[in-house]
Parts: structure tokens; sequence; C-alpha cells
């Protein structure tokens, strides 16, 4: 699919990890930067699960509350 076929999105989430990511028009964007675990111990991998899923729960609330 294009990314013009794509209906418009409310929110988008980059994950940082110096990867470009194409242009997706959206209402709010966010830019998390987090850090590519690629190549690393155990440990990194399950804090970035971990960080990544509170600013999950963090963003659910955020949007449930109507604040973006």
């Amino acid at each position: 699919k294009l990314l013009s076929d794509i209906p418009l999105v409310d929110v988008v989430v980059m994950m940082g990890c110096n990867v470009k990511c194409p242009y997706l028009p959206c209402k709010h964007r966010e830019d998390w930067g987090l850090d590519d675990p690629s190549g690393m111990d155990d440990t990194m991998f399950l804090k970035t699960i971990n960080l990544i899923q509170d600013k999950i729960l963090g963003l659910r609330q955020r949007i449930q509350k109507e604040t973006i």
C-alpha cells in the first residue's frame, strides 16, 4: 500500500533507534527516542521492553484523558 492509501491516523509513535521513518500525517506525533538494543545483552532488551510498555500505558492514559 502507498502511504497515501492509509486513512488519517490520530497518533504516530516513532521509536527512535536512528531509523528514518516515512512521514505519515497525523493529529499527534511523538518520538520516544529509544536506543536500539540490537547486539546488547538480554538485560538491555528487557529494559527496552519495559520502557516501551510504560510509554504505551502513559500514552493510553493521555488519550483517555483527551490531553492529546
